[in-house]
């Protein structure tokens, strides 16, 4: 199988598809890897590595989309690169489909075949290729919200972690799943006031056994979000309901009686937000003031480290990319349920029925195209 690799074109977004090792994987497979000029470029990861590992070089991501059997990206691809996308076309990356019906519109035109990354689900029902790069945004969105918090970013002055005699600030956790538990790793480890909240009683009982006193856990009801929220110096939002719209927790109101100069950092803004008042931002604008309370929702936080990410991501992501390149996309999600859950678009069908039910689109099992 030919598979290419385009340069990531988003925002900011420096992250690669594909490292050289995964490269050579592929290649160790007997498959063709075409790699356009520069694609790593930015987190050092050079053409000459990729051409020792036995990719060809494109000067262009035309040339790759016109010949690649599979396309391997890192973030949704953006209008024209779906303008590129052909009929019967693997692509494998994230998409975040939901809350874009102007990318499901380009993909069910597409006739491609979709593959999205936060989907795919693990043998205990997790998200594996999600999991990397929500560890990244949850220990991100404690840095960003502490350094916010700071006057000159609009914040309301306040250091995270206090110093002696000066109270901490008050961080609230939404969501005490991937993304929630390495926030909450990084605001107990900056001495931070915290609270974390969750509809799992289960999951809250996991952390209080680690964190102890260190922590305060809150079964999450709209009663124990609003008193949380409104006592928080910053408030970042993790929840995720797997390919849907991410619920909207927080509500206007409540954002309009926060504290003056608070911050909330969105991480679930992939998936719509998790706060009314939220809405995408880039790393170049990265933040925008609703009430007084400053929101950080850039939509590729993960890309702000991308050499970290990168390498986290192909790590979770390179078995699944071998695997479709051996077997072809019917017989690879056919033998493998997990993967079978990542296929969000198909042949102009929608195959995910999280995304059909919310832009209201016929739903059309996986398994009738399987088969």
């Amino acid at each position: 199988m030919l598979v290419g690799l385009p340069k990531e074109i988003k925002n900011h977004e420096y992250r690669v598809g594909l490292t050289p090792a995964s490269v050579r994987e592929l290649v160790h497979h007997g498959h063709q890897v075409l790699v356009q000029t520069g694609a790593g470029a930015a987190i050092g990861l050079s053409d000459d590595q990729y051409l020792a590992a036995g990719a060809t070089l494109a000067q262009d991501a035309a040339q790759v989309f016109a010949v690649a059997d599979m396309i391997v990206k890192v973030k949704e691809p953006q209008a024209h690169e779906c303008a590129m996308l052909r009929p019967g076309q693997m692509l494998y990356t994230y998409l975040h489909l939901a809350p874009d019906p102007a990318q499901t519109a380009a993909l069910v035109k597409s006739g491609a075949v979709c593959i999205a990354y936060e989907t795919i689900t693990g043998p205990g029902g997790g998200l594996p290729l999600l999991a990397p790069m929500s560890e990244v945004a949850g220990r991100m969105a404690v840095q960003a919200g502490a350094a916010h918090l700071e006057k000159s970013k609009g914040g309301m002055g306040v250091l995270l972690g206090g110093v002696p005699g000066v109270s901490a600030a008050h961080v609230v956790i939404l969501g005490a799943g991937v993304v929630g538990t390495h926030a909450l790793q990084m605001a107990v480890g900056m001495g931070a006031r915290v609270t974390v909240l969750d509809k799992n009683v289960d999951r809250l009982r996991q952390l209080d056994l680690v964190f102890g006193n260190r922590i305060n856990t809150l079964y999450s009801t709209a009663q124990s979000v609003e008193e949380a929220v409104l006592d928080a110096e910053l408030v970042v939002g993790g929840v995720l309901i797997p390919g849907a719209a991410a619920p909207k927790l927080v509500t206007r109101s409540m954002v309009s009686r926060m504290k003056k100069g608070a911050v909330v950092v969105d991480v679930a803004i992939d998936q719509g937000g998790c706060f009314e008042t939220s809405h995408a931002t880039t790393h170049a604008e990265p933040t925008f003031v609703v009430d007084g309370v400053v929101h950080y929702c850039v939509a590729n936080m993960p890309g702000a480290v991308a050499r970290t990410s990168t390498f986290a991501l192909n790590n979770a992501t390179i078995a699944h990319a071998l695997t479709l390149a051996d077997q072809g996309w019917r017989q690879a999600l056919k033998d493998n349920p997990d993967l079978k859950n990542g296929l969000n678009v198909a042949h102009g069908q929608v195959t995910y029925e999280a995304v059909a039910s919310t832009l209201g689109y016929a739903y059309v099992p996986a398994d009738s195209l399987l088969n």
